[in-house]
């Protein structure tokens, strides 16, 4: 049986396609091991559970709402949460949003409730803090553009017994400072930028400060003053009182005649004179007026 040059020339050939063939597999694997580790050259990957859609408000958080994605350790948000079944929660015992999110936001615990939780106040207010409600009107809240989300500083305005409990002074004093706003009457969506005059806004202080806010309320006058959305600057002067106002200007009698005066007697004969003066000479005067004798 004669075998054809064709197919010895074919039969010589193959062997070196095959090595020629590892060769090239060999280097394809090399180079994706070192592109993998010039990806991961920032630290080890961790997965985060991220929103796969919108996610609205107040929606139970289903599996098909999220997904797994690989971030470096070191840029994971801390908090995170690394599987779907963390964060779906077991069957009837969804998880809800707490805000808005967007797709690819990482799902973070203080932006969800805890499995089959309800979106409450309870679960808004940080660990510590008290929620306390305050009585608002157009005044008070602002003109009703303090919203959920805001920072506010807390006054109180009140009369308290002047020197020797014989006047009255009125007095303005800091009860809380940049305190966080976390409802305005029974909404604690921080998402609203509409303007709504309220029966009542409930803010975050500490257990101290809901005491005196409270004390407060039946004694004075409670009224908010809305911050700058990056001010955190701390209040310098917790008191303000009527005398830290502009000095009044000094009373003028008809004529623009007043101040100080001189009365001269001439023998039987007096007359007061009267004229304008300033300063201390025209305290001096008030205190004691001056008296002329002539004989």
């Amino acid at each position: 049986m004669s075998v054809s040059i064709r197919t010895i020339a074919t039969l010589a050939v193959a062997p070196f396609l095959g090595l020629v063939a590892v060769f090239l597999a060999e280097n394809y694997i090399i180079n994706a091991r070192q592109n993998s580790t010039t990806v991961g050259a920032t630290g080890p990957l961790v997965n985060v559970v991220v929103a796969a859609q919108q996610v609205d408000r107040g929606a139970a958080l289903q599996p098909s709402m999220l997904k797994v994605v690989s971030y470096p350790a070191g840029a994971a948000p801390a908090g995170v949460f690394h599987s779907v079944e963390d964060v779906a929660g077991a069957q009837g015992q969804p998880r809800l949003a707490m805000r808005s999110m967007i797709v690819n936001e990482p799902i973070l615990p203080g932006n969800v409730t805890d499995p089959g939780g309800k979106g409450n106040l309870s679960t808004v207010v940080s660990a510590g803090m008290r929620a306390v409600s305050l009585r608002s009107n157009d005044v008070v809240g602002v003109g009703g553009f303090v919203l959920p989300g805001d920072r506010v500083d807390v006054l109180l305005t009140r009369t308290v017994p002047g020197v020797n409990n014989q006047t009255q002074q009125t007095l303005t004093q800091i009860l809380a400072e940049n305190v966080r706003v976390l409802g305005v009457d029974q909404s604690d969506n921080d998402e609203d930028n509409k303007p709504t005059v309220a029966r009542a806004v409930t803010v975050e202080v500490t257990p101290e400060q809901a005491e005196s806010i409270s004390l407060g309320s039946s004694v004075g006058t409670v009224s908010l003053s809305l911050r700058h959305v990056a001010d955190n600057t701390p209040l310098t002067q917790k008191v303000f009182t009527v005398s830290d106002l502009a000095p009044v200007p000094p009373h003028h009698t008809k004529g623009g005649s007043g101040g100080g005066g001189v009365r001269v007697i001439r023998g039987v004969n007096a007359s007061h004179f009267n004229f304008v003066v300033g300063g201390a000479l025209g305290k001096m005067s008030t205190q004691a007026p001056a008296v002329v004798t002539t004989p």
